[in-house]
C-alpha cells in the first residue's frame, strides 16, 4: 500500500508575516491533538514548515507554504493511517481556520 496524500489550502486575510508568526506560536500545541504521546519535529525554510509527526508507531511528514493570502498544507499519511484521511482532513481544515481567522473583523472601531 501508499501513502495517501492530503492537500489543503487555507485561505486568510492576515499576510504572510502575521499567518506565519500564528503557525509558530501554535506548533508546540500540536501534539496534545494527537493521541499516543506525539513527538512532533519542526524546521523552517523560508516560509515552508516542515512537520514530521510520530505517534504510535507511525510517523507523519508535512509541509505548510505560507503565502500572502493563503496557508498550502501537504500531507502524507502512512497506510495504516489511510483509513482516517477524511476525519484527519476536516481536523485540519477546522483547526488551520481558527487559527488564521481574523479576529479583528466585525469589532467595532
Amino acid at each position: 500500500m501508499s501513502n495517501t496524500p492530503i492537500a489543503i489550502d487555507l485561505p486568510h486575510s492576515l499576510g504572510a508575516a502575521e499567518a506565519r508568526r500564528r503557525i509558530e506560536n501554535g506548533v508546540g500545541n500540536l501534539k496534545d491533538h494527537i493521541p499516543g504521546a506525539a513527538e512532533v519535529r519542526s524546521a523552517w525554510n523560508g516560509d515552508q514548515l516542515g512537520l514530521q509527526i510520530m505517534a504510535m508507531g507511525q510517523e507523519v511528514n508535512a509541509r505548510l507554504d505560507v503565502r500572502e493570502s493563503l496557508v498550502h498544507l501537504e500531507m502524507l499519511l502512512p497506510p495504516a493511517l489511510a483509513f482516517f484521511a477524511k476525519p484527519i482532513e476536516a481536523a485540519l481544515r477546522h483547526g488551520g481556520t481558527a487559527m488564521l481567522e481574523d479576529k479583528s473583523r466585525g469589532r467595532a472601531r
